[in-house]
């Protein structure tokens, strides 16, 4: 096994939107000598000088607009030119040790696109890591692992993969989806080849699962409700199943209610329902205009 920090081995991609010095000092103190790719799509130039000014960073991409984050793993993942990549969420701290298992563990199953690590949270408690598709059961079932697993999805915050493989089945991430269900799609692709995806026991990470960072109140339930009603119904677009059909008349017969909850809402100076119901509102028209159902 080569040394992860030759740097022909393996690039870390982190992607970046709003998060504090503090949050991602933690994460990359954990792998510092290692090779990363920083894309940060809040063109935050002190947040920069300051990692730049404790940590040696291969590559550090100052976005001038937000494209999400399937466009930053992406934009870091053509960047990547060594044998393996691996995609780490900013709240997701992982030693090097448990990156040479993943590395050990994707050349181990053959077969296997995606392997991830096993997922706890700073109480040392299990946390979702993979599990089935969200077309099949609900989401976020915490597996309690004995061993290597086959899961049909696995969560973006840490993925190991290979990079010319990955490339060159054209499995990069769906920039339609901008904050949620990119995972769940990509994953999914890679079922359609007979792929596997493992999720491993013997390799640990700790995730905070973050939430969204934006400080504005109102703008965080906007970014929240818009974008999981639209990247929803486009994850469900795309499989074409019954479940899209189910999801999408449900939401529709919801509209008037909608519209007349909006009313009191506002009538009443509940701006805090009001703009939920208004940002679900304006992601499923997103979603409607675009895709022209």
């Amino acid at each position: 096994m080569k040394n992860l920090n030759d740097n022909k081995t393996l690039t870390i991609i982190i992607v970046l939107y709003k998060e504090s010095f503090e949050l991602i000092e933690k994460t990359l103190e954990k792998i510092k000598d290692l090779k990363i790719i920083i894309i940060d799509n809040d063109c935050n130039f002190e947040l920069r000088n300051k990692i730049l000014k404790q940590f040696n960073i291969f590559r550090y991409i100052l976005n001038k607009k937000n494209n999400g984050f399937s466009s930053g793993y992406n934009q870091g993942i053509k960047m990547s030119d060594t044998l393996y990549t691996l995609v780490l969420g900013p709240d997701c701290l992982i030693t090097n040790e448990d990156i040479i298992i993943l590395i050990n563990k994707l050349s181990l199953y053959e077969n296997s696109i995606i392997v991830t690590p096993t997922s706890y949270n700073d109480k040392k408690e299990l946390t979702y890591a993979g599990g089935p598709l969200p077309e099949n059961t609900d989401k976020d079932i915490v597996l309690n692992l004995e061993g290597d697993t086959c899961v049909d999805s696995a969560l973006g915050a840490c993925m190991l993969f290979r990079t010319e493989e990955f490339k060159s089945k054209n499995l990069l991430f769906d920039e339609n989806f901008f904050l949620y269900f990119s995972d769940d799609d990509l994953c999914r692709r890679i079922k359609s080849f007979n792929k596997s995806i493992i999720q491993t026991i013997d390799s640990k990470c700790i995730h905070q699962h973050g939430t969204i960072k934006v400080k504005n109140k109102y703008l965080k339930i906007y970014a929240r409700e818009f974008n999981f009603i639209h990247d929803q119904l486009y994850y469900f677009y795309k499989g074409k199943n019954n479940k899209y059909y189910e999801i999408i008349n449900n939401f529709k017969k919801k509209i008037p209610s909608y519209y007349l909850k909006l009313t009191i809402k506002l009538l009443t100076f509940q701006f805090t329902e009001f703009f939920k119901i208004f940002s679900k509102l304006k992601g499923y028209y997103k979603f409607k205009s675009r895709y022209k159902i």
